[in-house]
């Protein structure tokens, strides 16, 4: 009898998909309400970069240059997408080996996403599903750098820039902190969903780009109004609901961590962008749309890297702080330091990132809700971990990003004519228009 309910468990189980034999001789089947999670999260995650990025970013520059934000946008993700394909991901979660490279980057077992794993090592869903996941975030990073060199970047350079990015600095990045590397494990730095892996490598490369680049022709004198605050709204929606993905995602099982992740980003997201009318109501005399749009992003990326780890009331706190931290900093990159970051990824995004990060080694505290510390981990250590990862990876990715730009350079141009300038890119850079009026 026993013999038999084992054959059948056995076929069962290979009849199942996903059903494979592990190492140990056990049979690993993975959970099905974890993968399908995790595959609708990629979905949302590719809906923020294309279109939520697309839209948010082309409302907030002139028309004449919409298209070219728009096929700016699409272009980096596609190409992240198949690099990440072909080397990306091995790079960044590619099994880690005992030499020299050990916790720096990942062992080149996975070149053309082969030899994956059934399930991905500690996790209930297929390596294929995980990879899958985190490709959608190497390609929404580099697109989100789009909004520092609008109105005046190459087409080509940007390519090539965003193609050398990808694999010298976010591939690097992510296996450091999420790919087993050195300051997760000898660190013990912490980022659930991308505040120092995204937001803090783009928002810093965005700004040196933008001084590398120079300031557009008029900066800062004359005013460079959004052509469409409708589109920047509809944008910044794709992207709040996209960021439930992207965040829920992270804890890559379907479980209370995801509702947990999904509650604390919507909270701050509310928080920032009702702070930010505030601020807006009390400074400039109007609450704007885009400084809905905008509040909204800022807590958005600054509650990502504590999303897992906080609780719905510390989220609401961070809200608060993305709006009272990023506002003034965009008018200090803009008007102080006049810095042409076009659309302010520094300010919200790298800003909102790294304040995350660091808010986040207080409220992990049980205390104030959080899930608390690791294992010989406290405040002050867990500070110092934070603090560290994010000076490292700024570091890295401010010189890695000047040395790229210079070498693209070389071959292409940074910067489009001054006539193409004033025509527009859509046109210049396109030959197309946005939009075409009889």
């Amino acid at each position: 009898m026993r013999k038999a309910t084992a054959c059948a468990v056995l076929a069962m189980a290979l009849a199942m998909p996903g059903a494979a034999f592990g190492q140990d001789g056990q049979i690993d089947v993975a959970d099905t309400g974890d993968t399908a999670w995790v595959l609708v999260s990629s979905a949302l995650v590719l809906l923020m970069a294309m279109p939520g990025v697309a839209l948010f970013y082309g409302g907030l520059v002139r028309a004449k240059n919409f298209l070219s934000v728009l096929v700016q946008c699409g272009a980096i993700a596609a190409m992240a997408s198949l690099l990440w394909i072909i080397t990306g991901y091995t790079l960044a979660f590619g099994t880690v080996g005992s030499g020299w490279l050990s916790g720096w980057l990942g062992g080149g077992n996975a070149w053309m996403l082969i030899n994956l794993g059934n399930l991905r090592e500690g996790l209930t869903i297929p390596e294929s599903t995980f990879a899958l996941f985190q490709m959608t975030f190497a390609a929404i990073t580099p697109a989100l750098m789009a909004g520092a060199w609008a109105d005046r970047a190459r087409f080509g350079w940007v390519m090539g820039f965003c193609a050398l990015w990808s694999l010298i600095v976010y591939a690097p990045v992510a296996h450091w902190l999420w790919g087993g590397g050195w300051l997760t494990t000898r660190l013990g730095a912490l980022d659930f969903a991308g505040g120092i892996v995204v937001h803090t490598t783009a928002g810093v490369s965005a700004l040196v780009v933008a001084v590398l680049l120079g300031r557009r022709q008029g900066f800062p004198r004359t005013m460079m109004l959004p052509h469409s605050p409708s589109l920047t709204m509809v944008g910044a929606a794709l992207l709040w609901v996209g960021w439930f993905g992207f965040n829920g995602g992270s804890a890559l099982t379907a479980n209370d961590d995801a509702a947990s992740a999904i509650i604390n980003t919507h909270a701050a997201a509310c928080a920032a962008a009702l702070a930010w009318l505030a601020i807006e109501r009390f400074t400039v005399g109007k609450p704007t749309s885009i400084g809905f749009a905008t509040g909204a992003i800022a807590g958005l990326a600054t509650v990502t890297p504590a999303a897992g780890f906080i609780s719905p009331g510390a989220a609401i706190l961070f809200g608060l702080i993305a709006s009272g931290i990023c506002y003034p900093m965009i008018q200090f990159v803009k008007h102080k330091l006049e810095i042409d970051d076009s659309l302010d990824v520094f300010a919200v995004h790298g800003v909102g990132g790294m304040v995350g990060s660091v808010l986040l080694a207080v409220f992990l505290a049980p205390a104030l809700g959080g899930t608390g510390y690791a294992e010989g981990m406290g405040l002050g250590s867990q500070l110092t971990a934070q603090l560290g990862a994010i000076g490292v990876v700024a570091a890295w990715s401010a010189i890695a990003s000047a040395m790229i730009a210079v070498i693209v350079s070389t071959l292409m141009p940074m910067r489009v004519s001054e006539d193409a300038e004033r025509e527009g890119l859509d046109i210049a850079s396109h030959g197309e228009r946005a939009w075409e009026f009889d």
